[in-house]
């Protein structure tokens, strides 16, 4: 007759208690996991209570004003309408450029490239991460704003009925428009999306993969039917990183857009602030509660735009996997 496994401790050794090392180790897991809670509560408690005696006394809608001008404490009139248009519409294009590109990427390093390629091509790629925002900025200004100048010109030309592609409140001669830094942000972003859609592709199960290439399905018919819907939850969390660069990406931006002194109208080709490069054009003049508040306000509302978009990612990547 089979006998039971005991469960009684080995002669010599102690019976597992709840303060074992499993037990200090998920008491750590958890302490390490609250305090980034308890971080990003804070830092949203911090934004609040500095930018709401700022908001209190704007003298302009906050949401719906194109005026952002500080100058004058007695006097705040600041909205965020030009920022979060900026902001959005820069980051979308970048998304919108970068997606395909570096999904595209991924997919060859593999599952098309030979190892030989894939390894040394992968380390080119992740080392853009690397580069200094500033690079980018001055490179965007010198180098990319000219030779993309025909191609808006030409957009503007053809597409200016459709409101994306409109006269902007810039010259689009000098290239400083939401266009060129959309396309700077695209570079930028490229190596997040890249990496993490290469790990994902990276680990579809092999036997996926020799289940299709049996049924005779092609290289594309295998990644179409196998690779692309393992990893599309990795697609996205790695998309909605980039997208988190983009938004809150700061000196490249500063330096490429140009300012002007009237409201854009939702045109690739205006120019102005993103959230990010507004606060940082006017760090070195922070000083008095109330003006540096307004900043804070701004700040506040960048904090919640990624953090819902970051939310939202979860929940659309979450769904697919249960899907």
């Amino acid at each position: 007759m089979p006998t039971e496994p005991s469960t009684k401790p080995a002669a010599g050794r102690k019976a597992p208690t709840k303060y074992g090392a499993e037990f200090v180790f998920r008491s750590a897991a958890t302490a390490a996991g609250g305090i980034i809670v308890a971080a990003i509560a804070l830092i949203a408690l911090f934004l609040l209570i500095r930018a709401v005696p700022s908001v209190l006394e704007n003298k302009a809608n906050f949401f719906t004003s194109t005026e952002f001008n500080t100058s004058n404490a007695d006097n705040l009139r600041f909205g965020i309408k030009d920022l979060f248009m900026v902001t959005v519409l820069s980051s979308l294009l970048a998304l919108l450029i970068a997606v395909p590109i570096g999904v595209g990427i991924a997919l060859f390093l593999t599952h098309y490239a030979p190892k030989q390629l894939a390894r040394p091509f992968s380390m080119v790629v992740d080392l853009l991460a690397a580069v200094p925002s500033i690079v980018f900025g001055l490179w965007g200004v010198l180098v990319l704003a000219p030779k993309i100048e025909p191609f808006q010109s030409f957009l503007n030309r053809s597409l200016g009925w459709f409101f994306l592609f409109s006269d902007g409140n810039v010259s689009i001669t000098g290239g400083g428009t939401i266009f060129t830094a959309g396309v700077v942000l695209a570079v930028m972003i490229l190596p997040i999306i890249t990496s993490v859609s290469r790990e994902v592709f990276g680990l579809t199960p092999r036997a996926h993969i020799e289940a299709a290439q049996a049924l005779g399905a092609t290289k594309w018919e295998v990644v179409r039917m196998t690779v692309l819907p393992y990893g599309r939850s990795g697609v996205i969390a790695g998309s909605m990183l980039g997208l988190g660069r983009a938004l809150g990406e700061t000196i490249a931006v500063l330096v490429v857009l140009r300012t002007s002194a009237k409201a854009g109208g939702w045109s690739l080709f205006d120019g102005g602030y993103t959230f990010a490069s507004k606060i940082a054009s006017a760090a070195s003049e922070f000083s008095s509660k109330l003006p540096t508040g307004a900043y804070i306000a701004a700040g506040f509302v960048l904090f919640a735009l990624t953090f819902i978009v970051n939310a939202l990612a979860r929940l659309v990547a979450g769904g697919k996997v249960n899907g």
